[in-house]
């Protein structure tokens, strides 16, 4: 087969996978939504039939509005894993955390003994629900059992959980319920439903290292995940989201097993991550945002502060507080919930530079939650200094402008908008500032203060009269010149070329034809000289001409190995002399191409 093929067939299967992988949900009661049972049969409704299935939009809504409202939540990656920290026979395990049994290779007994040394004596639920509550954060989920198979809970269907294998002896998830009902605060539970590395047959799908993880996969579900998923359904109260993770071989009829059991809990939410064909309600990103978010589905960006998700002694790569408001900010602006994880150390603590962050959120949403809480995505699809978030009433509409690079002329360009302004002010601690506005050909002038109410991200609101009606604006660059073309704002110009979204991430794909090629128009405010740099995957090595007027670079894109392994790759560098209209053009060089994915083309200004 050739490359071409290859490419083609790949990206296609890739499509099918993705579309096959957004698994159905769960069963909840709830009227049909037949409208005319005389004229349309219903469907055929079993114990493990999904709630999708039955459920009619206006139920779907009111389900999901308390999350779509929420925006904001915290996960907790807390487990025996955290004895370890990291390290295993003095030596540091590479990898994440919770991960340290399956990469360090220990074996069942080794690794079980380090529960002797999980003893939360600093655990303090009533804490960690009220600094999550002080972050802005509306709902908690838990592990309450990872792959590691160490239950959270009083577990009558394996002794390998808190109760019976630690000297704390105590259940730690009840008492976060009730602190959790005390605050307001939502509780989803976490269940790693196909992965476990200790109770026999668990490790079938994740990894096999010892005979003591011998047994069968079937015989696993049965006795061990289904019953502990009632449990933790049954005996903790309100539980308003299971997570479930990693399906690996989580076939139809193991993945059937679970959904009877989501009765237990009428309302709740459940993720893509069961297996065996069940979408669920919402989509799981990790550690990266979505350029353009699901249009169509629910969905939630998880992602940690440092690099790993259970308690790591060593990993002090601490995002700063910038970039996790900023991630917030673009989240809500795309439509999506931010899960935002802490991993507490084996006596109970969150560590401080989590707290830290956590309540340095916390003072930004006091001020501008009001432009987080219950909005929707941005009728814009691109803005040069930040993103937008937006709430419909009726016959107007109020527009949050999250400014990230506060204009230091004090004009704030809100480009291609059309409709009548009724008000605009500026969100700042204690007080509200009207501001002056002017409609134009280009859009809506404001006129801001010259100093930034918050220096991280500030908030201009706009109220518009009816929906947004907006002119889709050339690309600009960002205020220090850059900019990033992603595959969303591109032209393609082909039959086959086209933008794909297989495992959640945008790119330019099915680039089998070496007379396609793609262009992007955008509006060039600052010239100068710039480096250019692109993100792309790709099994062969392709040559391809990169332009922008008469400017020329010559390329060839690398061999990263994977079509889903992307890498980033120096152009380098093109002059663009003049300010105004522009476009870059990428086409490839038909005697040496070969198929690649691209993700983004930046440029950067060359100091």
């Amino acid at each position: 087969m050739s490359n071409f093929a290859k490419h083609k067939l790949l990206s296609e299967l890739l499509n099918t996978t993705a579309a096959c992988s957004l698994f159905l949900a769960i069963a909840v009661g709830g009227d049909s939504p037949m409208a005319n049972a005389a004229e349309t049969a219903p469907p055929a409704v079993t114990a493990a039939t999904a709630i999708q299935d039955i459920e009619t939009p206006a139920q779907r809504d009111a389900r999901m509005k308390w999350w779509r409202e929420a925006k904001f939540g915290m996960f907790i990656h807390w487990g025996v894993y955290s004895v370890p920290a990291g390290f295993y026979q003095g030596k540091e395990v590479p990898g994440i955390g919770e991960w340290i049994m399956n990469r360090g290779k220990i074996p069942v007994a080794e690794y079980r003994a380090f529960a002797k040394q999980y003893n939360p004596v600093k655990y303090n639920p009533e804490a960690w629900v009220e600094l999550a509550k002080a972050a802005g954060m509306k709902y908690i989920v838990i592990t309450s059992k990872h792959h590691d198979g160490f239950a959270n809970f009083d577990s009558k269907a394996s002794d390998w959980n808190i109760v019976k294998a630690t000297p704390y002896g105590k259940d730690v998830l009840k008492p976060l319920a009730e602190a959790c009902r005390r605050n307001g605060i939502k509780l989803g539970f976490y269940y790693s439903q196909a992965q476990d590395w200790n109770n026999p047959g668990g490790a079938a799908a994740g990894g096999h290292w010892d005979k003591a993880q011998d047994g069968d996969m079937d015989a696993y579900i049965k006795n061990v995940a289904v019953p502990q998923v009632k449990e933790i359904l049954s005996n903790y109260g309100p539980i308003s989201v299971l997570w479930w993770d990693t399906p690996v071989d989580m076939t139809k009829e193991r993945a059937a097993q679970f959904i009877p059991l989501l009765k237990l809990q009428p309302g709740i939410i459940m993720n893509n991550r069961l297996g065996g064909g069940y979408r669920g309600d919402t989509e799981t990103p990790e550690q990266f945002v979505p350029a353009t978010g699901f249009p169509g589905r629910d969905w939630e960006t998880c992602m940690t502060m440092n690099d790993t998700w259970g308690f790591k002694s060593n990993d002090n790569h601490w995002k700063s507080t910038e970039s996790l408001i900023r991630n917030l900010v673009d989240i809500a602006s795309k439509g999506g919930n931010y899960l935002l994880n802490v991993g507490p150390t084996s006596e109970g603590l969150i560590p401080q530079p989590s707290v830290e962050r956590l309540q340095a959120i916390g003072q930004w949403m006091k001020v501008n939650g009001e432009a987080i809480y219950s909005t929707t995505a941005s009728p814009f699809k691109h803005l040069a200094w930040g993103r937008c978030t937006k709430k419909i009433a009726g016959n107007n509409t109020t527009l949050y402008l999250h400014v990230f690079d506060w204009p230091k002329d004090g004009k704030l360009l809100v480009p291609g908008l059309k409709n009548a302004v009724t008000m605009a002010d500026v969100l700042a601690a204690n007080r509200r500032e009207a501001l002056a506005t002017q409609s134009g050909p280009e859009g809506v002038m404001i006129m801001v203060p010259t100093t930034a109410p918050d220096p991280v991200s500030s908030t201009v609101v706009l109220e518009i009269k009816g929906a947004p009606q907006v002119e889709i604006a050339p690309l600009e660059q960002e205020t220090n010149g850059s900019l990033t073309l992603l595959p969303n704002d591109a032209v393609l110009h082909g039959n086959d070329v086209k933008v794909e979204s297989a495992r959640g991430r945008d790119n330019i794909g099915y680039w089998t034809n070496a007379g396609d090629w793609i262009e992007w128009p955008f509006k060039v405010t600052k010239p100068g000289k710039f480096t250019v740099r692109a993100e792309v995957a790709a099994t062969g090595s392709g040559s391809f001409e990169l332009s922008v007027g008469d400017q020329k670079l010559h390329a060839t894109a690398p061999n990263t190995g994977d079509y889903g392994k992307f890498k980033a790759v120096d152009l380098g560098t093109i002059e663009i002399p003049t300010a105004g209209k522009v476009s870059l053009m990428i086409k490839p060089v038909a005697d040496g191409w070969q198929p690649f994915n691209l993700r983004s083309i930046q440029l950067k200004p060359v100091p």
